[in-house]
C-alpha cells in the first residue's frame, strides 16, 4: 500500500519536521503577501481616472503621477521580496547558519579565544551576518533610491552622501548591537532559572535608554536638527501644547530634504521633557525645495535646480498645527503608553517561551547544530523561525489597533477645532508624498497602519459640516 503524506510526515524525525514547517510557513507567508500585492497592483493598473468621490481632492496629473509611482514601488517590492525569500531558503537549505558559526569560531580562535568564549564567537557571528545582509541589501537599496525615488522626484541624495550614510548607519548599529547582545547573552548565561525575567528587564532598560538618547545623540549623526526659530508658528505650537498640558521643552526642524522630499513630524522624550520634531519638507516656509536658488548659485547643475522647481511643497502654519494636533492626540489619548505596554508584554511572553524551549535539542539539530547549542543561535531560531506564525498574527492585530488609534487622533485634532486644516493638510501630504488614494480592501486591511485617505477625510468631513 502507498504511504499517505500524513504517514510520511509522522515518520520524519522531529528535527526534519521542525525544519520543513519553518520553510513551508515562510513560503506560505510570502505567497500570501504576493497574492495581496497582485490584487493591489491590479488596482494601480486599472484605476486610470480620478474616481468621482476624489474629484475635489486630486487633479488628474497628480493622480496619474501617484499611480505610476506606486506601481513602480509595488513591482520593486515584488522582486526584492522574491529575492529575499529565495536567499533565506538557500541559506537554510545549504546550512548557511552553521557554516557562519563555524567560520566565526575559526576567526575568534585565531584571535586567541577558544570555544569556551562563546560570547566572543557570537559577536563575530553577528558582525558577519549583519555585514552579509548589508552587502546583499545594498544593490536593492541603491536601485530604490537612485532609480525609483529619483524617477519620481523624491531622491535628493548624491551617491557619495548615500554611501557615507550607509557606512555610518552600519557602524552606529554595530556600536549598539554588539555591546547590548554581549550583555544579554551574559545575563542569560548567569541568570539561573529565572534568567528570562532578567533578560526581559535588561531589554526594557535598553529600549528606554535608546528612546531617550536617540534624538539627542544618534539622529543628529545623520541629519541636522535646528531649533524652530522664534515666530508665529513656534508661539502657536507652544500655546497648543500648553492647552492640553503637553510638557513641551523644545521644537526642532530636521533637514530631511537633504535625503528625500517625503515629509513627517513626530515627538519624543519621557515624562516632563518632550520635544517635537518637524521635517523641513512639512513646512512651506522652511522647505529647501521651495527656496529659489541664491544669485551666486546659478552655476548649480541643472538637475538639482529642476528638482527644486517642483510645485510648492509643504503645509501652511494652520495645517502644520493640525498635523501636530493629531500627533499630540496620540500622546493625550495614551496611545504611546499603550503601545509600549503591549510591546513589553509581548517581549516578556517571548522571553518566557524562549526559556521553555531553549532546552529542546531538536530545535538546534533542525538547523544543523548537532554538537553545540549556542545561546545566540537559540535566540535566532526561536525568535525568528519558531515564533513566526505568532509574529504574523500579532503584527496584523497591531495594524488594526494602529488604524483605530489614527482615527482617534484625528478626532482629537477635530475637538481642538482643527478639522478643516487637518482635512486640507492630509490632502496636501498625500499629494506631496504621491500616495495613491484607491486600494484593494484586503491589501489595505492587512497592510495599512493608517486608514485610507478617503476614510479619514470622510470622518473629518462629518465634523466640518457639524
Amino acid at each position: 500500500a502507498m504511504a499517505l503524506p500524513g504517514d510520511l510526515w509522522a515518520e520524519l524525525p522531529a528535527e526534519r519536521r521542525i525544519f520543513c514547517s519553518v520553510l513551508l510557513f515562510s513560503w506560505a507567508v510570502y505567497l500570501w503577501e504576493a497574492f495581496l500585492a497582485h490584487r493591489q497592483r491590479r488596482v494601480y493598473r486599472t484605476t486610470t481616472h480620478v474616481p468621482q468621490e476624489l474629484g475635489q481632492i486630486m487633479d488628474s496629473e497628480t493622480f496619474e503621477k501617484s499611480r505610476l509611482y506606486q506601481l513602480d514601488k509595488s513591482t520593486f517590492s515584488f522582486w526584492s521580496g522574491l529575492y529575499s525569500e529565495v536567499e533565506g531558503t538557500m541559506i537554510l537549505l545549504c546550512g548557511g547558519i552553521p557554516f557562519l558559526w563555524k567560520l566565526s569560531g575559526q576567526i575568534s580562535g585565531r584571535a586567541g579565544f577558544g570555544p569556551e568564549y562563546e560570547i566572543v564567537q557570537s559577536l563575530v557571528f553577528l558582525l558577519l551576518a549583519t555585514l552579509f545582509s548589508a552587502v546583499t541589501g545594498l544593490p536593492w537599496s541603491l536601485y530604490n533610491t537612485f532609480v525609483i525615488e529619483e524617477k519620481h522626484g523624491f531622491n535628493q541624495q548624491t551617491l557619495g552622501f548615500f554611501l557615507k550614510d550607509a557606512i555610518k548607519k552600519f557602524v552606529v548599529t554595530q556600536c549598539i548591537l554588539l555591546p547590548v547582545t554581549s550583555l544579554l547573552l551574559y545575563i542569560i548565561k548567569i541568570g539561573g532559572d529565572y534568567f528570562f525575567i532578567y533578560a526581559w528587564l535588561f531589554t526594557l532598560v535598553v529600549s528606554l535608554v535608546l528612546v531617550t538618547i536617540y534624538a539627542d545623540y544618534i539622529a543628529p549623526l545623520f541629519d541636522k536638527f535646528i531649533p524652530l526659530p522664534e515666530g508665529e508658528l513656534k508661539q502657536q505650537i507652544e500655546t497648543m501644547a500648553k492647552s492640553i498640558d503637553f510638557p513641551l521643552t523644545k521644537v526642532y526642524v530636521v533637514e530631511g530634504s537633504k535625503r528625500s522630499s517625503h515629509s513627517n513630524a513626530y515627538f519624543y522624550g519621557f515624562f516632563k521633557n518632550k520635544r517635537i520634531v518637524l521635517f523641513d519638507t512639512l513646512l512651506e516656509d522652511y522647505s529647501a525645495l521651495n527656496k529659489e536658488p541664491a544669485e551666486g548659485e546659478e552655476g548649480e547643475n541643472e538637475e538639482t535646480k529642476s528638482k527644486t522647481k517642483n510645485k510648492k511643497q509643504g503645509c501652511k502654519n494652520e495645517e502644520v498645527l493640525a498635523v501636530l494636533g493629531h500627533e499630540l492626540g496620540h500622546w493625550k489619548l495614551g496611545h504611546t503608553v499603550k503601545n509600549i505596554i503591549i510591546s513589553q508584554m509581548n517581549s516578556f511572553l517571548c522571553f518566557f517561551l524562549f526559556a521553555v524551549l531553549i532546552g529542546q535539542k531538536e530545535l538546534f539539530t533542525a538547523f544543523g547544530f548537532c554538537d553545540t547549542q549556542p545561546t545566540l543561535i537559540g535566540l535566532m531560531i526561536i525568535f525568528q523561525f519558531i515564533f513566526s506564525p505568532y509574529n504574523e498574527v500579532l503584527s496584523f492585530c497591531l495594524t488594526v489597533l494602529s488604524r483605530r488609534f489614527e482615527f482617534q487622533a484625528d478626532a482629537f485634532a477635530k475637538e481642538l477645532g482643527k478639522a478643516k486644516d487637518l482635512y486640507s493638510a492630509l490632502i496636501k501630504l498625500n499629494k506631496d508624498n504621491l500616495g495613491f488614494p484607491v486600494s484593494d480592501w484586503i491589501f489595505s486591511m492587512w497592510h495599512y497602519s493608517h486608514p485610507p485617505l478617503l476614510e479619514r477625510l470622510q470622518a473629518l468631513k462629518d465634523a466640518k459640516q457639524e
